[in-house]
């Protein structure tokens, strides 16, 4: 008879790309989102939970294929009850697909405008790498139905109002604001196109091989402004450049005259927000996609600064163009401004925390009609990573009063001592390990950050006391503290049982002994 092959045992691992999360850190997230939710409930907007998986048709983005079905998302197909395939399945990359979906299945019983905002993680199938996970939380809000800009100027007050909120000072981030429509006026500005009149077949053709082959690369170079200038903007547009390394990098091959409007587009920005709306107007010449975009900035600046919103929170800024497949209109970044040393000890600014835009075709997949919608999205884990760099949290969480155990007998009455603390308000537990050792009890909660332990034996209970333990004053007097202090506030003392809710609150409030 053949021998049984022994099942091998689960490794304990986390899968590739994530991660899991522990007590401070659950805490602090927890913390952060509900100041966030705060501020948006303060400014209207209803919470929606929509569920974490849609159809693959739903979320609209990737579609099976041979290969690989629905890559870049965690994706199943389902089967019926005979066993044939049926609709595909996956979690939800972002908040904003399953916003679509749920406003065009529910906008009868909805207000439109419809004002929300969602909180959850998120799934990528994606490549992982250092900080870069395949789940992720987000934090959004959303105005579905109005094609106001005031929604959008609304949008980005609220997020500078909540990057203040959760501990961002003034000063130390910037939310920047753009519009496609300005971009895409540049685009047409530069394409060669003056030569042929309106309506012209071969003008149509050049725009159209203009728009399938230069458009992608003229976006690319724009997104390096930051990293090379503008001369090195200029030479990736026209021929190439040698980057650093010595390589050459090859170019769009624009003409000076084409690469012109965009470089006028990229050094638009001015310190007065009229002077950089100027500017626009310029390099977007007689386009009228470019220039309405400018005039929805103008409405957006005006309604901010009238409410008093100024430059040294939100700026009018060219240089932002993240998302321009996806959004139709004003787009925006909250970026922070504060310096941090990266890991190889060079200094860099933060970056990027949140962004978000218009996008007025999204809900017309589902509905067939145009329904205009705005939004952000906050990356909270670099929102948290931020805080922590900032020294806003990042420090100990102090853990429950461990009331500890002498006498396995008595429980009840040590379950008594926990349950008056809790009702008082004050985190507290029963140790529920092996009472055998104290020094295990004592260790215990020393690892757990307790600030209190209570000790009561047979003699207490006889006489109606208790033992605190100051574990705050032990941990100093363990560090530095000198004999005078030692004397004059001693770690550990004896209190009426009567009292000991009372004292467990002086510790905490730093008075007790």
């Amino acid at each position: 008879m053949a021998k049984t092959k022994k099942q091998p045992r689960p490794k304990a691992q986390t899968p590739k790309g994530f991660r899991d999360y522990f007590g401070t850190e659950v805490t602090e997230r927890a913390e952060m989102l509900s100041t966030i939710a705060g501020v948006y409930h303060r400014y209207g907007f209803d919470a929606l939970e929509s569920s974490a998986v849609e159809t693959v048709e739903a979320l609209g983005k990737f579609l099976p294929d041979v290969d690989r079905p629905n890559e870049g998302v965690f994706a199943w197909q389902e089967t019926d009850d005979e066993g044939k395939g049926g609709d595909w399945l996956a979690l939800r990359y972002d908040l904003t697909a399953p916003l679509a979906r749920v406003y065009a299945q529910h906008r009868n019983d909805l207000p439109t405008p419809y004002r929300r905002y969602a909180m959850g993680p998120v799934w990528r199938n994606e490549k992982p790498g250092p900080g870069r996970f395949r789940q992720f939380y987000q934090c959004d809000a959303d105005t579905v139905g109005s094609a106001s800009m005031a929604a959008d100027a609304e949008i980005c007050a609220m997020l500078a109002d909540t990057l203040e909120a959760v501990g961002i000072a003034r000063g130390d981030y910037v939310v920047r604001v753009n519009n496609r429509k300005v971009l895409n006026g540049v685009l047409e500005a530069a394409a060669p196109l003056t030569e042929f009149p309106e309506g012209d077949d071969l003008r149509q053709s050049v725009k159209a091989a203009w728009d399938q082959v230069t458009r992608d690369a003229v976006l690319r170079t724009i997104d390096k402004f930051d990293k090379v200038g503008e001369d090195g903007v200029r030479e990736l547009l026209g021929k190439g450049r040698l980057d650093a390394s010595g390589a050459y990098i090859d170019g769009v091959g624009l003409t000076d005259g084409q690469a012109e409007p965009v470089l006028a587009f990229l050094t638009s920005k001015a310190d007065d927000a009229a002077d950089t709306l100027a500017n626009l107007r310029a390099a977007v010449g007689e386009s009228a996609t470019g220039l309405e975009g400018v005039a929805e900035l103008e409405q957006i600046a005006g309604l901010l600064a009238a409410q008093g919103y100024g430059p040294d929170r939100i700026v009018i800024d060219p240089s932002v163009v993240r998302g321009l497949g996806y959004y139709t209109g004003p787009v925006f970044e909250a970026e922070l401004t504060f310096e941090i040393l990266d890991e190889k000890g060079r200094k860099r600014q933060f970056g990027s925390v949140a962004g978000g835009g218009r996008y007025d075709d999204l809900v017309k997949r589902f509905t067939g009609q145009a329904v205009p919608a705005t939004g952000v999205s906050i990356g909270v884990d670099r929102l948290l990573a931020a805080l922590r760099e900032k020294g806003r949290i990042g420090g100990t969480v102090e853990g429950p009063v461990v009331v500890t155990v002498m006498d396995r007998d008595r429980m009840a009455e040590y379950q008594a001592m926990v349950g008056e603390l809790r009702q008082a308000g004050i985190r507290a537990e029963v140790y529920l390990g092996n009472p055998k050792n104290f020094g295990n009890q004592m260790k215990y909660a020393d690892r757990r950050g307790s600030p209190v332990a209570v000790i009561a034996g047979s003699e207490e209970f006889a006489a109606g006391k208790v033992q605190l333990k100051d574990l705050i004053l032990g941990a100093k007097i363990a560090e530095n503290a000198t004999l005078e202090e030692w004397k004059e506030r001693p770690s550990q003392f004896e209190v009426d049982r009567a009292d000991l809710v009372t004292e467990v609150r002086k510790i905490l409030d730093g008075q007790g002994g």
